[in-house]
């Protein structure tokens, strides 16, 4: 390559620790790219690619895109699946001998963003880890974005179920095992990102390591974890990336999750698929999900909460009840819900700021938001002080009032502040002693300079005389040409325009010191000031996602409630017996999507013992299919707490669902539709409990009669 300039040299090196990221490199107000990394964000971004020579190299590729829109690139780039190394200068460029130091402050992927512009607001942003041994998977899931963090030990057979209910964006797996992982995840999730991390990231012993220093324990055995050592290796593993790629104390990660398969209902990707739980079977059909007849939330928070819930019904009947209990009292009590709805329109994202705070990234206006969104909860633990629902009254009597934390950015951050940290204007008046005093020094001296423009005009008798600034001169008196033979002696001439001159004296520039320094100093402590104050923040982090976690378990209550009002649903019983009894059942999907026409009605009675087959016969359009999912939605809704479409339900208990829906084929893998049939009911009758609900639609359809009936028997 030749000879190179020391600031190629600097982004080489840096370039090398991070091959697999395109690098922000800072250079003043722009990140600049260089090599094929200016080439790929060209072509992404469609921005302009450029070369240029350093030292006796040849030229060399350059694009790139200003600092203060970097979001809006950074954005687009990982949503088109790239990672991105931000580099930024790490030392005053005017104190500095020689090159300014650089080095990366934070490297974001799909899974460790906590970007507004990336992130969806009602889904979870969730980095997996995964590792498998001997017949067992380890499996952890961390939102950055909210700070939940699980970790789980499930059989291999049953990994698949759980990338699909987790819908990860990025998956990490240990360098040995990369190609068992990545076509697993490419047929599963094509639009995740794959990671491949050192194996000895997923060793029992460093995992454990890195999270009681985290979170500050002397053992796992507080978390239940404790001897789950796969589990324990992939949630070190994420943990430990995560740490590498922001750079940060991660404060919001307050606590680990233990996972088990005996706390909720199985659903595969199957299913949640032909049940429509959560996406149309046909894109673009608006309403044709159980999650958008539901869908009554009034925060973020409680929307992606309603996903889990949709996606995790329970098994645990005393659960369930509770929750049946809190929508009974919302339902019942509509002042009620409609004063808790207004307050719950008030509260901002609560888990994604503080994530933003324990990660370093929130501004001033986040703070703000999480001020305001803070203040509204006095009012609703008074709302729900007179309820008798446990749920209820749990929140009431577990939400925080957080007054030292609403005081803290209240009496240091201004209503309005700016968007940017480093350019003043954050801080109150009366906040910090010395901070008044340097903006007391920066206001008189420009009021000093504001009464010079009068003041000389009155001396030179020049009326055009105008005093300005600029960034490169400073402060300087112009005079128009015409009048530059009034000019005084002890004007000391500065620059020459086409129509006037200016000029400067030995006063101005001294009360150009006094303003220009003060006001540096003022963005250096409000700056200073500002991160005391988010570090404040952080330090109750817990608590506020404390409070964010009841806010959306209540928001989703109500929204259960509702629905249940607006729907005309009933409550179901519960019971852990072996029947399933539904008496003028409706689909609550097309219920709602038909138009002109009234849905009839219709009845379900089964059980392990007289009814346990029930064979749904009739010609095409008669609502065959309608009526096996409606069997399924009912189940699901009930034992999510949700109150259900029908006249009287009793639910017993259902451990999974599956279904078998339609005929098709797999040509790509060499199997006919018989052949596909046969692999899906096989896997269900292997599966399958005796409290396991089976829906299975078009059996043997297009097959011929020995076909068809092998598959019956």
């Amino acid at each position: 390559m030749g000879a190179t300039t020391p600031m190629m040299v600097q982004y080489q090196g840096l370039k090398k620790k991070y091959k697999d990221c395109l690098l922000f490199f800072r250079m003043g107000d722009f990140y600049e790219m260089f090599y094929d990394d200016a080439t790929i964000a060209s072509r992404v971004l469609g921005i302009t690619l450029t070369s240029r020579s350093h030292g006796k190299s040849a030229k060399v590729p350059l694009a790139g895109v200003p600092w203060h829109s970097a979001d809006t690139y950074v954005a687009r780039l990982i949503k088109a699946g790239y990672k991105v190394a931000i580099c930024e200068q790490i030392e005053d460029a005017s104190k500095s001998k020689g090159i300014v130091k650089r080095d990366v402050v934070q490297v974001v992927t799909p899974g460790t963003t906590v970007s507004d512009r990336i992130l969806s607001r009602e889904r979870n942003n969730y980095l997996v880890a995964v590792d498998q041994r001997e017949g067992t998977t380890g499996l952890a899931a961390v939102d950055l974005s909210t700070g939940e963090f699980e970790l789980q030990e499930l059989e291999d057979r049953n990994l698949e179920g759980a990338l699909e209910r987790l819908a990860p964006a990025e998956v990490l797996v240990p360098s040995g095992k990369d190609g068992l992982y990545r076509g697993l995840i490419g047929r599963l999730l094509p639009e995740a990102a794959v990671s491949v991390i050192d194996d000895w990231r997923f060793s029992r012993d460093q995992a454990y390591r890195t999270l009681v220093e985290h979170f500050q324990t002397a053992s796992l055995k507080g978390f239940g974890c404790e001897h789950m050592t796969l589990a324990v290796g992939a949630a070190g593993a994420a943990l430990q990336y995560l740490k590498d790629n922001q750079r940060s104390a991660l404060t919001h990660i307050r606590s680990l999750s233990t996972v088990s398969p005996t706390d909720h209902m199985v659903l595969d990707a199957t299913t949640m698929r032909n049940l429509e739980i959560l996406r149309p079977l046909r894109e673009g059909v608006k309403g044709a999900t159980l999650g958008s007849v539901l869908h009554r939330v009034n925060t973020s928070m409680g929307a992606r909460l309603l996903e889990r819930w949709l996606r995790q019904p329970l098994l645990d009947r005393e659960r369930i009840e509770k929750r049946l209990d809190a929508v009974q009292e919302l339902v019942d009590e509509a002042s009620l819900r409609r004063e808790l709805e207004a307050s719950l329109k008030e509260i901002a994202d609560l888990e994604r700021l503080v994530g933003k705070v324990g990660c370093g990234r929130a501004n001033a206006r986040d703070l703000i938001a999480l001020k305001d969104s803070l203040e509204v909860i006095p009012r609703i633990k008074q709302s729900l002080g007179k309820s008798s629902a446990g749920l209820l009254k749990d929140t009431a009597g577990k939400l925080s009032e957080m007054r030292p934390v609403i005081e803290i950015i209240g009496s240091g951050l201004v209503d309005e502040p700016p968007l940017g940290l480093n350019e003043g204007g954050l801080i109150r008046d009366g906040y910090h002693q010395k901070l008044d005093e340097l903006r007391q020094i920066s206001g008189e001296g420009k009021g000093w300079i504001a009464r010079l423009q009068e003041e000389e005009r009155q001396r030179t008798g020049i009326r055009s005389l105008r005093v300005g600034y600029n960034k490169v001169f400073g402060y300087y008196i112009e005079i128009t040409k015409p009048n530059l033979s009034k000019v005084p002696e002890a004007y000391i001439r500065k620059q020459t325009l086409a129509n006037a001159e200016r000029f400067i004296t030995p006063e101005l520039k001294e009360q150009e010191a006094r303003v220009l320094g003060a006001e540096d100093r003022i963005k250096q402590l409000e700056y200073q000031l500002f991160l005391e104050i988010r570090e404040r923040v952080a330090e109750a982090a817990g608590e506020i996602l404390n409070n964010a976690r009841l806010l959306a378990r209540l928001d989703v209550l109500i929204s259960l409630a509702t629905a249940a009002v607006e729907n005309d649903y009933c409550r179901p019983v519960i019971d852990e017996g072996e029947r399933i009894l539904i008496r003028e059942g409706r689909h609550p999907v097309v219920e709602k999507l038909i138009q002109g026409e009234e849905f009839v009605p219709n009845d379900t009675l089964m059980d392990n013992s007289d009814d346990q087959v029930l064979i749904i016969t009739g010609p095409n359009m008669a609502g065959k299919s309608t009526y096996l999912r409606q069997v399924g939605l009912i189940v699901l809704m009930a034992q999510m707490g949700s109150f259900v479409p029908a006249g009287e339900a009793h639910i017993g208990l259902v451990d999974r669902i599956f279904t078998r829906v339609g005929a098709s084929d797999s040509l790509a893998t060499g199997e006919s539709t018989f052949l596909v049939e046969m692999n899906e009911t096989a896997n269900i009758l292997h599966n399958a409990t005796p409290r396991s609900l089976l829906l299975l639609d078009e059996i043997g359809r297009g097959t011929s009669t020995f076909d068809g009936l092998s598959i019956a028997w």
